[in-house]
């Protein structure tokens, strides 16, 4: 036998028991495969958790792929299964064989395994924890910091033509993703899931192997290297963390020993109606604590900042997509999940317990109360929420002709009354082009100008109200068809002046609210924001204060989303003086029809609005200005 003597144990006593308790918080640094030298001898440690297995071996490159060569000891007590394998080194395949507890015997890739082979085969690799020098901080991304994220599919961000159209890898990424987000002066990068998975349809949202970076674009090391090229250049990283359900492939966490191990037995409750997929039993201490584990891995062992739980609503309710009958009710008969809910409160703890930087945000599209709320207030503890329903209703009224905007115009003023109830990002999402919704640009009513005109005036009501920010790659120059995971953003429409001109926008837009504490400093607080006019429903134009620190750190945001041009609109404002023009949608140099203010306007001590002076504006055709007092 190729082992070291089995009767040894590798794991210790309270090793088993933390396991057991679901508070070995760092699980990942005893199960899975871990490359030691014991007794002077190399080989790997192989630990897996299967409680209901009658017999578990490893096999892989290492033992010519035989299940009786290298069978594993069990700890009973904690359904642990351990072996050393002499000779087994990094780079090797392998997976368990295992014995189901009905019988059978089956292949299944390793739930801890930190590298996998890349789709569509699927052993384990033998790859050791990252052993590099400490990874340098992201950016802060607390409540009065700027919040500016460019979402991104690494698949299909920019391939290579020359090269068969493939995808970069993260080396490349670490060069001229980095570059470009730099210039474009987006402050984050969120990463949909990276995570490995058998299936490039599902995005990175139904991974198998949870603490292995894809193999897609290249080693768990070279993505390290693209995180600290990342926060060298003063980006930070999130990444899009799927723990609301997993796929059923049969190498994955499926029947894992046998039986229903980390899914729910009964299909009300582990079946996922929408995908097809199977939901973890967030009330077993080692399924949960498996979870939490994984989190705390990409936050620490990556340096990764921060995690955005996707599908939460789904984790939150037992009712989700169900009707009558078939869903089960929770003890006291109501639809919350509360071993979910339990679970995400633990998750918010230990993260902010540990990485107090990083940020978690849930996507999360219910009415579910105060879930940017600290536990202890009775929250669920994450530092955002996705504010779906600003997106959707902000988005329904941008379709609309302008003719028509005047009969909807609660659309863009109705998410001011619970705008800080939560912590929100705004997001224009990855969501929001596909599955036949088109682009943001095709959402667009009008001629192609007017199309142009309406999705800058958007942009700039985007980035002028209180939230932070959160936009899909290729929105940022108007890409002009629905997003697709295999091919690249079509960087040829820069050449075009109209998509180059929506490009330099947003990369000023992200210039003025990086500097102006006015359009950041309080995203997430009453204080900081203002209505001067939200009435105007004829006119289709909103008026609106932002403000930093102070009474006297303001700017005055109007939105005109007809294409009228209105002479004297006059505003109220809180101070006399000069007043510049910051920002104009409709500059020549973004593509528009550079009407405006000159530059700047005076205020007279006219009142309006409640206040004692005003200014007399030349509102742009469906534009958003921004002016600062002098």
């Amino acid at each position: 036998m190729d082992a070291i003597d089995a009767t040894v144990p590798l794991l210790g006593e309270l090793d088993l028991y933390l396991h057991a308790e679901g508070r070995d918080l760092y699980s990942y640094r005893k199960l899975g495969a871990h490359p030691r030298t014991i007794g002077g001898v190399p080989g790997t440690a192989f630990a897996v958790w299967a409680p209901n297995a009658r017999r578990v071996s490893v096999v892989g490159d290492f033992n010519a792929w035989s299940g009786q060569r290298n069978p594993m000891r069990r700890h009973y007590g904690a359904g642990i299964w351990e072996t050393f394998v002499r000779d087994a080194k990094p780079g090797a395949r392998y997976k368990f064989e295992i014995e189901g507890a009905h019988g059978g015997v089956f292949l299944k890739a390793d739930p801890y395994a930190f590298e996998a082979e890349l789709p569509p085969n699927t052993a384990s690799i033998i790859r050791g924890l990252p052993q590099t020098a400490p990874m340098p901080e992201g950016p802060a991304g607390d409540r009065h910091a700027p919040v500016s994220i460019y979402e991104v599919h690494l698949g299909s961000w920019r391939r290579m033509p020359e090269d068969g159209a493939r995808p970069l890898g993260y080396a490349e990424l670490a060069d001229q993703l980095v570059a470009y987000v730099k210039d474009m002066g987006f402050t984050h990068i969120e990463l949909m899931p990276v995570a490995e998975h058998p299936f490039g349809g599902s995005w990175g949202y139904q991974p198998t192997a949870l603490f292995a970076p894809t193999a897609r674009y290249g080693t768990p090391g070279a993505f390290r290297d693209f995180i600290r090229a990342c926060h060298e250049a003063g980006i930070g990283v999130i990444l899009d963390w799927a723990a609301g359900h997993f796929p059923a492939d049969p190498h994955g966490l499926a029947r894992f020993d046998g039986t229903h191990l980390y899914e729910h037995c009964d299909p009300r409750e582990g079946l996922h109606p929408d995908w097809n997929t199977l939901i973890y039993n967030f009330g077993r201490n080692e399924v949960s604590n498996f979870l939490m584990s994984n989190a705390l891995y990409w936050l620490e062992e990556f340096g990764l900042d921060g995690l955005r739980v996707d599908a939460v609503a789904s984790m939150l309710y037992r009712n989700y997509s169900r009707k009558d009958g078939e869903w089960i009710a929770n003890k006291f008969g109501g639809p919350e999940n509360l071993e979910a809910v339990a679970f995400l409160h633990r998750l918010n703890e230990q993260v902010y317990a540990r990485r107090p930087r990083a940020l978690t945000i849930a996507e999360e599209s219910t009415a579910w109360p105060m879930v940017s709320r600290p536990t202890y207030l009775g929250g669920l503890g994450f530092g955002y929420k996705w504010n779906m329903g600003w997106m959707h209703d902000t988005l329904d009224y941008m379709k609309k002709d302008p003719v028509h905007r005047k009969y909807h115009h609660d659309r863009l003023t109705f998410g001011l009354l619970y705008a800080f109830h939560e912590n929100f990002i705004l997001p224009l999402s990855h969501d929001e082009v596909v599955h036949g919704k088109g682009s943001l640009l095709g959402k667009m009513p009008g001629d192609r100008w007017q199309k142009f005109a309406n999705l800058r005036a958007y942009y700039g009501f985007l980035y002028t109200q209180p939230g932070k920010k959160l936009l899909f790659m290729g929105g940022e120059f108007a890409q002009e068809r629905e997003w697709s995971h295999d091919e690249s953003l079509d960087w040829h429409l820069l050449s075009d002046p109209l998509h180059r001109g929506v490009q330099d926008m947003v990369r000023d837009l992200n210039k003025l609210y990086r500097e102006l504490p006015a359009l950041h400093r309080h995203d997430c607080e009453p204080e900081g924001f203002s209505w001067i006019d939200c009435n105007d429903h004829d006119a289709s134009v909103v008026t609106y204060l932002r403000y930093g620190a102070d009474g006297d750190d303001f700017v005055v945001v109007a939105c005109n989303f007809t294409p009228v041009v209105r002479h004297g609109y006059r505003v109220g404002v809180p101070k006399g003086g000069p007043y510049r023009e910051v920002f104009n949608s409709d500059a020549a140099c973004y593509g528009g029809s550079n009407v405006g203010n000159d530059g700047a306007v005076i205020s007279k001590a006219e009142s309006a609005h409640g206040r004692p002076f005003s200014l007399a504006l030349t509102l742009p055709p469906l534009a958003t200005i921004v002016l600062k007092p002098s």
